[in-house]
C-alpha cells in the first residue's frame, strides 16, 4: 500500500467514527476526529485512560488555531514558528472539539505537525486529528513502530503501512501551557 491509499482509507475510516494508528512528527500516535466524542471515548476505552486526562490534538497550519482555540496568544505564533523540534502548546480555551477531549479547564494542547503524513491527513481531512501515544495507560511509549503492543494494534480500526520500517527511536513533544495572561509554563522539554 502507498502513501495515498494509506492517507484514503485513514480518513474512510476516520470519516466513520472509527481510531487508527498513524505515524507522527514524534511517536506512533493513535488517533480519531477529534470533533468526535464517540470516536474520542474509543481511544480513552483502548488506552484504559481516565477520561479526565486530556489527549493532544494535531492539524496541519497555525492558521487554524483560531477555530479551535477560544482566544490564541500572539506568543504562540511565535512559539510555533521558533521551535526547531515538534511543539505542543496547551491554549487556555477549545472550543469546536469534542468536549470529553478538553481538560476540566476547558485547556486544550494543540500541535501544527509539520510530518508528511500526519500532515497531509490532518489537511485532506478538513478537520484536527487525536494524537496520543499508542501505549496502555502507564506504560511506556513506544519509541517506534516495533514497540507497540499487539492490544493497541488490535483495537483500532486502521493500521497505516507507511513508516512501520523505520529503526528511529522517537521522542514525544515539548509541551508549553500559555495563559491568557501572557503567563508561560513549560510543561515538559
Amino acid at each position: 500500500m502507498n502513501f495515498l491509499e494509506d492517507i484514503n482509507k485513514s480518513i474512510e475510516v476516520l470519516q466513520n467514527g472509527g481510531i487508527i494508528l498513524y505515524p507522527t512528527d514524534t511517536i506512533w500516535g493513535i488517533g480519531c476526529d477529534a470533533t468526535n466524542a464517540e470516536a474520542v471515548s474509543k481511544i480513552y476505552n483502548l488506552k484504559k485512560r481516565d477520561d479526565h486526562k486530556s489527549m493532544l490534538v494535531l492539524i496541519d497550519n497555525a492558521v487554524r488555531l483560531n477555530f479551535y482555540v477560544q482566544e490564541v496568544p500572539e506568543l504562540a505564533y511565535d512559539l510555533i514558528e521558533l521551535s526547531d523540534k515538534p511543539l505542543t502548546i496547551i491554549y487556555p480555551q477549545g472550543k469546536n472539539l469534542a468536549k470529553n477531549l478538553l481538560a476540566e479547564d476547558g485547556s486544550i494542547g494543540i500541535r501544527v505537525t509539520e510530518e508528511s503524513f500526519s500532515k497531509t491527513l490532518c489537511r485532506k481531512f478538513r478537520k484536527p486529528l487525536v494524537s496520543t501515544s499508542a501505549n496502555l495507560s502507564g506504560n511506556p511509549s513506544p519509541k517506534n513502530f516495533r514497540e507497540i503492543s499487539k492490544e493497541i494494534l488490535n483495537g483500532v480500526d486502521y493500521v497505516v503501512k507507511y513508516r512501520q520500517d523505520e529503526q528511529i527511536n522517537s521522542a514525544p513533544s515539548g509541551i508549553i501551557k500559555l495563559g491568557v495572561d501572557g503567563q508561560v509554563k513549560i510543561i515538559r522539554e
